[in-house]
């Protein structure tokens, strides 16, 4: 009994000790482990007066980009700081260098407030120039400081109206600053001047374009593009593929970017242990106006040009990406082994073909856009496609069925039997 007790007390001294220890633990290890640094993103708009044009669902393009704004502000994850800047939205005279210059910071980066921007966005009625340029800038420098993740998406339905100071060229200037910052472009108006121009702005730093002509595509392209801010992707690396595979660069598992000019093929090798399978995707991109029909090829090969596996694609005019992809399994072997007991790797040969074209006023360089993706899982544990008993795939159904059938006969057979015996009884 006094043995029982002085373990009761025992135990219920350590456990107070232990709740001492941990009390002032836990705070130590919360500090020692810091929040991850919060994504930024600027909503760049254009609020010129071209913006009143009503063309948009029957609506001026001001008010569905206010209304898609209001979309994208209720749905702006928590650890997003957001703000909001505006181009051409305060002066309304012609003087061209002032007009230029209109573009201010209408909501400030940080913690959002959703009443307070949703008021700021409802204040705004198309007004003046257009200052794409000097708006960019503003935002670079609106967006400075910090570790996280930084995007601008800027909304226009113009090109920029204030040269000399080429959009595109600031576009370069910022990431040339080596800040990481994406520049995102959507384009309101399907004009080739304007997709051209907000596609260079986009290329410069990793960024998309892409054109809006519905007000339910531009508050869901302007979601996505904040929620992948807050969930940022793998930055592709670039790389040149080679116009032969024994001058190809070795990939390792990854993303990629690299160029294709039309009726050009590119080459790149993949190293592939026994027992792994290769996985690969290309994707190539029409930045520029290209020929209706077109496809791409993506073939997997030895280093003696003997094919192991293709995939292909064809698509035609209605897409600006087509993307095509392929599998290839490398068996488990036993004698695999370089004589070190390490298993020898296969060198595959991945050939990227396109069949876009163009007409001869089209410039060919640089090339297309291209993004391969490149992956090296675990192979297949069993052979699911391997012929069993000379029946092919699908044998087993074929027995099951024939079981089915031959219990049937009996069953039926028997039944038959058994009527006849008993009118014979009867």
């Amino acid at each position: 009994m006094i043995t029982s007790k002085r373990l009761t007390t025992g135990v219920a001294i350590a456990l107070a000790t232990l709740a001492a220890g941990l009390g002032t633990a836990i705070p130590a290890a919360a500090d020692e482990a810091p929040a991850a640094p919060s994504p930024k993103v600027e909503l760049v708009l254009d609020v010129s007066g071209s913006m009143r044009t009503r063309d948009i669902d029957g609506q001026s393009r001001m008010a569905a980009a206010k209304q898609a704004f209001n979309d994208v502000l209720d749905a702006v994850p928590e650890q997003v700081q957001l703000g909001i800047r505006t181009l051409g939205a305060n002066y309304p005279g012609e003087d061209r260098e002032v007009g230029c210059k209109d573009t201010r910071q209408l909501y400030p980066v940080g913690p959002l407030d959703r009443t307070e921007a949703k008021t700021a966005v409802a204040t705004l009625a198309p007004t003046g120039f257009t200052p794409i340029g000097p708006a960019l800038l503003g935002a670079a420098d609106d967006l400075e400081g910090g570790e996280g993740s930084r995007r601008i998406v800027l909304i226009t339905d113009g090109e920029d109206t204030c040269g000399p100071l080429d959009p595109c060229e600031v576009a370069r200037e910022i990431a040339a600053r080596g800040t990481h910052l994406v520049v995102d472009t959507l384009g309101l108006v399907p004009n080739a001047k304007i997709r051209q121009q907000l596609t260079c702005i986009a290329e410069a730093t990793g960024g998309t374009y892409t054109a809006v002509q519905h007000k339910e595509e531009l508050s869901g392209r302007v979601k996505q593009l904040v929620d992948r801010a807050a969930e940022p992707t793998v930055t592709p690396v670039a790389t040149e593929g080679a116009k032969s595979c024994s001058a190809a660069p070795a990939l390792k598992p990854g993303l990629y970017t690299d160029r294709a000019e039309i009726a050009q093929h590119r080459w790149y090798r993949v190293d592939v242990l026994p027992g792994q399978e290769l996985r690969a995707s290309a994707s190539v991109a029409a930045d520029r106006a290209v020929d209706e029909d077109y496809g791409v090829l993506l073939r997997a090969v030895t280093v003696h040009g003997r094919e192991i596996v293709r995939g292909s694609e064809a698509g035609a005019g209605r897409t600006d990406v087509i993307s095509s992809g392929l599998r290839y399994p490398k068996a488990e072997v036993e004698d695999g082994d370089d004589g070190d007991g390490k298993p020898v790797a296969e060198t595959v040969c991945l050939q990227l073909a396109h069949s876009f074209s163009a007409p001869a006023s089209v410039k060919r360089s640089p090339g297309l856009p291209v993004e391969l993706t490149v992956d090296l899982v675990d192979g297949p544990g069993g052979a699911s496609d391997v012929a069993a008993l000379g029946l092919g795939r699908g044998w087993w159904l074929l027995g099951a069925l024939v079981l089915t059938g031959l219990v049937a006969g009996l069953l039926t057979g028997w039944l038959s039997r058994w009527r006849v015996a008993v009118w014979r009884t009867n």
